[in-house]
């Protein structure tokens, strides 16, 4: 389980939020929405231990997340507005690097599957910096079909995906969380995920 208390952000002089605080367990998604500037990517990366709150605090399993971060991170896979590649390295390098970064190996078939399945396969020998936008971000999801974590954080992930992407990654998300495994997400588009159950924080300017 997931659990947020009292969280407040400041960023500079300004109070993005406060007072905000949710349980998410086993099967769970929830939608964090809000207008630009409301906080949102300041709350998932604060959820991650990237940030550090004003006020509050976040345990994952009764145990604050600072108290044993490494174990956390295991735990979570977090894919922010940035997808995280390396543009001198092919799409495949790029997938079996993050999977060592987080203790898994990924071999070349498996890679490949997970590239396959977001529909990017054919750039999986080609430098990501030669690709566009929405291949960069399909090549980034591709992740989640390497991952074991039990937590999705995804920061706007159907952004720059084309209507065929938008329901692949839907289904894998739904067969996460039918799965057992938890997701908090941002976005602006309305895709149909399934959960065991679905709640909304919003945030407000």
């Amino acid at each position: 389980m997931l659990t947020a208390q009292g969280l407040a952000c400041l960023r500079g002089d300004r109070l993005l939020f406060k007072n905000v605080a949710f349980e998410l367990s086993a099967g769970g998604l929830m939608y964090v929405l809000g207008e630009n500037g409301s906080g949102k990517s300041s709350l998932l990366r604060l959820l991650c231990g990237l940030l550090t709150p004003e006020e509050g605090a976040v345990f994952w399993n009764g145990q604050a997340i600072g108290q044993d971060a490494e174990l956390y991170q295991t735990d979570l896979t977090y894919i922010g507005h940035l997808n995280g590649l390396k543009d001198d390295l092919t799409a495949l390098e790029n997938l079996q690097f993050g999977a060592r970064l987080a203790g898994n190996v990924v071999d070349n078939v498996a890679a490949l599957k997970a590239l396959t399945a977001i529909g990017v396969a054919r750039c999986a020998n080609l430098p990501v910096g030669v690709l566009s936008q929405g291949q960069k971000r399909r090549v980034a999801l591709a992740r989640l079909w390497l991952t074991r974590s039990k937590l999705w954080i995804l920061d706007e992930p159907f952004a720059a995906l084309d209507t065929a992407s938008v329901e692949v990654l839907a289904a894998q998300l739904s067969a996460h969380m039918v799965n057992g495994g938890m997701t908090i997400i941002t976005t602006h588009q309305d895709v149909a995920i399934q959960a065991q159950s679905t709640q909304t924080l919003r945030l407000s300017a």
